[in-house]
């Protein structure tokens, strides 16, 4: 059985290189949805700007971290800018540690 604790765990090994926080404490994961019969891991997520000149790279370690999940057969990215990412979105945690608070 995948679980979407263990998805969100795995999510957080993912970092955006040019800000020091994963993708998890920044606000970038909107949702994960789980198939559990066929072992699909859908997410929901958005990059900090549509321009992100590492986004490919985000979005392949995204994928690749999630498959590493027991149980995890396929992944599907649904890339999202709507509503689009601010720093608002960023966990308490993430903000103190990028001086927000």
């Amino acid at each position: 059985m995948i679980k979407k604790e263990d998805i969100i765990e795995a999510l957080k090994n993912v970092y955006d290189p040019e800000i020091p926080v994963d993708v998890v404490n920044l606000g970038l994961i909107y949702n994960i949805e789980i198939d559990q019969e066929k072992g699909l891991v859908t997410i929901t997520m958005t990059l900090t700007a549509q321009g992100c000149p590492v986004g490919n790279y985000i979005l392949h370690d995204v994928d690749m971290v999630t498959r590493s999940v027991e149980g995890v057969k396929d992944v599907k990215i649904n890339l999202t800018y709507d509503p689009p990412w601010s720093p608002d979105m960023m966990s308490e945690e993430a903000k103190k540690n990028l001086g927000y608070e």
